[in-house]
């Protein structure tokens, strides 16, 4: 399952604590095309946090809206107002949901759309004009972890397809799938920003691979898969566990949810790996009940059973 030190050293909550000491998490993710990622994201993290704000396309936002009932303590915000609860909150989770696509990519990167005009002030108002998701995806990318480098963020899906390996902040959580990763190794090859010149991958093990990328850009990655490789610039653990129903989609919006919410109280490391743990025990889980016949909302609604039951005797 994974080393269990890593939940006896997560943050618990305090008797004493008052609203918002807790946690306080932004979720920017969704589209017009995909919906539920995000809100899966946004579905666990409401359960371990004390404050979820979510900001996505406006039609994703009114989804949030007539599903307050179940997450009251959530506030739906407008992207354009998205920086003051960047400084406000703990973490920040971008990606779930966000699009990605060939040909929005190489638009984005095209040296015209780099050189646009609408583009140079690299305001929110502007990027929301994009009218290319794919494209919106990676400037909105840019413009906040650029602007923000000292925030916890937790990049996944769209976000993590779409961006530069190059502004990927310190300490930033990453949770490829294997082949967004190898995506990401193909983008430094390819890249005008060269790191050092004895970073390559070549005949490398692939939990070396995972180690070298998390040391060069001194980030944290959870390489999502049958186990899962968790590496800083100096530690390693793989945690095996879960099932194959856990291909599904949406598990990964789970996990990025997880993730995040967990990183808002906790150092990098130790949220990552614990949460790919907790994740895979509740696959685990759920399993027991449901066989392979689970989504992605049935392992979001087991993971705080999962976690009652392997940090109920740190409690």
């Amino acid at each position: 399952m994974g080393n269990l030190t890593y939940l006896k050293n997560l943050y618990l909550l305090s008797k004493d604590s008052h609203k918002g000491q807790n946690g306080k998490l932004l979720i920017i993710g969704g589209s017009h095309l995909f919906h539920s990622a995000s809100l899966w994201s946004l579905k666990v993290a409401s359960r371990i946090v004390d404050l979820v704000h979510y900001s996505s396309v406006e039609e994703n936002n009114k989804i949030v809206q007539k599903l307050k009932e179940e997450f009251r303590d959530g506030i739906v915000v407008p992207r354009a107002e998205i920086e003051s609860y960047i400084e406000e909150d703990d973490c920040i989770l971008i990606g779930p949901g966000m699009v990605r696509t060939e040909t929005s990519n190489a638009k984005a990167q095209s040296a015209s759309w780099r050189t646009n005009p609408q583009l140079k002030s690299q305001s929110l108002k502007d990027i929301e004009k994009i009218g290319d998701e794919g494209v919106q995806t990676y400037y909105l990318t840019k413009y906040l972890l650029l602007k923000y480098p000292k925030k916890k963020w937790v990049i996944d899906a769209g976000a993590l397809q779409m961006m530069e390996p190059e502004w990927i902040p310190e300490n930033a959580i990453l949770t490829p799938h294997h082949r967004e990763f190898e995506l990401l190794k193909s983008k430094i090859q390819n890249s005008n920003f060269k790191p050092n010149p004895k970073f390559k991958f070549q005949n490398k093990q692939i939990e070396e691979q995972v180690k070298m990328f998390a040391k060069e850009y001194k980030c944290v990655v959870l390489l999502k898969g049958e186990k899962d490789i968790v590496a800083s610039k100096d530690q390693l653990e793989i945690i095996e566990g879960g099932n194959s129903g856990m291909t599904k989609g949406g598990t990964g919006d789970v996990l990025a949810g997880l993730v995040a919410a967990l990183y808002c109280k906790n150092d990098a490391f130790t949220s990552a790996v614990a949460a790919s743990i907790i994740n895979k025990k509740a696959g685990e889980d759920v399993y027991q009940k449901m066989g392979f016949w689970f989504n992605a909302s049935d392992l979001a609604d087991q993971i705080p059973q999962t976690m009652k039951s392997l940090l109920g005797i740190y409690v």
